[in-house]
């Protein structure tokens, strides 16, 4: 799991996770009558209570920490400040080229970008030519690179055909209105 923190919202997120853990923790001590001993015994259901409400208000905080909102590809994108902006970027793929046989443990991956600066700074000022990459393979998010350059472990792929995406994305970790996406096909050699 890939896990990145860093928004005020995802930090929010965070925070209320662990409260409703201790929240939680404490409600069953008393129940079982073995910690907290200042704390009436009835009080531990109740506790319990509000470790669960927290919990579920986490996940409904944007950017939390199980992963953003899906939303279909034919809504816009939208930030509590309005639609997104279009990025000036363009991004392709040097290596590996399309259709090209990989063979071994690893796949090295040059893009190459154009009209846009990686940056290594997570913010919610976003600019159009500002951001980072994320690559996947086969629709799973398998980085977040700071770079243009970068090694992939395959060991774990199948032989057989596989889809490299890369999206350049805003400084917040979300996309630019349109995307800024190339995409490759490899094929991984048996060993």
């Amino acid at each position: 799991m890939l896990a990145h923190a860093g928004a005020a919202d995802e930090s929010l997120a965070i925070a209320m996770v662990f409260a409703a853990l201790w929240v939680g923790w404490i409600g069953w001590s008393r129940m079982r009558g073995t910690g907290f001993g200042r704390l009436p015994t009835a009080a531990g259901p109740s506790l319990l209570v509000l470790a669960v409400v927290t919990l579920g208000a986490s996940a409904i905080v944007p950017g939390m920490v199980f992963g953003p909102t899906p939303t279909s590809p034919a809504e816009p994108t939208e930030t509590p400040a309005g639609p997104r902006i279009a990025s000036t970027a363009t991004l392709a793929f040097a290596q590996p080229t399309q259709a090209e046989a990989i063979a071994g443990k690893e796949l090295r991956v040059v893009l190459d970008l154009q009209d846009g600066t990686v940056i290594d700074a997570t913010t919610t000022d976003i600019r159009p030519d500002e951001g980072h990459i994320h690559l996947s393979v086969d629709g799973a998010l398998v980085s977040m690179t700071y770079g243009t350059v970068q090694v992939v472990g395959i060991e774990e792929l199948d032989p057989g055909e596989h889809t490299l995406d890369a999206e350049f994305v805003a400084a917040d970790h979300l996309p630019f209105d349109p995307p800024v996406i190339a995409s490759v096909t490899f094929t991984k050699e048996s060993t």
